[in-house]
């Protein structure tokens, strides 16, 4: 994972909820491919179609609320999506983002869907038009399992450095 990412923004507003993030319907297999064509499928059924590798979400306040559902993150993860940046999330999702590796910031920025987004995760900052906002810069801990690529081989690297 880079700590600096630049993307697409793609802006969606307050209580996005893990339902409309990745429908019901398609939890039941383990097809990451199957995540990716249906993310965000409940807000904009083309998003899929439209998102770029490397493209950042925009949300509001509570974004990622509602289930437990850790697909909701592998779905904008494998959809493409750089990093997810909202006012505040939902600690389930917040988790699960970090846990799957999909880096995230909580920071309020003023931003327009297509704007060109900078985000500087070890700094804790996002650039837009050349305006700076201060986001809660992750604990060096959560950095270190994104840089990993999530939990899972954040584990498998510390087990290779403890042999």
């Amino acid at each position: 994972m880079e700590s600096k990412i630049k993307g697409k923004a793609w802006v969606f507003g307050d209580d996005v909820d893990t339902d409309v993030i990745i429908p019901g319907k398609y939890l039941r297999t383990t097809d990451m491919q199957v995540f990716a064509d249906h993310a965000m499928e409940g807000i904009d059924p083309d998003f899929s179609k439209k998102v770029h590798k490397g493209d950042v979400v925009v949300g509001g306040s509570n974004f990622g609320c509602g289930s437990s559902r850790e697909q909701a993150a592998l779905a904008l993860k494998y959809g493409g999506v750089s990093c997810v940046i909202a006012k505040f999330f939902g600690r389930i999702f917040f988790r699960n983002a970090i846990n799957v590796g999909l880096p995230l910031m909580e920071a309020d920025i003023e931003c327009n869907e297509g704007d060109t987004v900078e985000v500087d995760l070890h700094e804790g900052l996002v650039t837009v038009n050349g305006k700076v906002f201060k986001g809660n810069k992750l604990p060096d801990f959560l950095l270190e399992i994104l840089t990993d690529g999530g939990l899972v081989e954040h584990r498998k690297a510390l087990q290779k450095k403890e042999q």
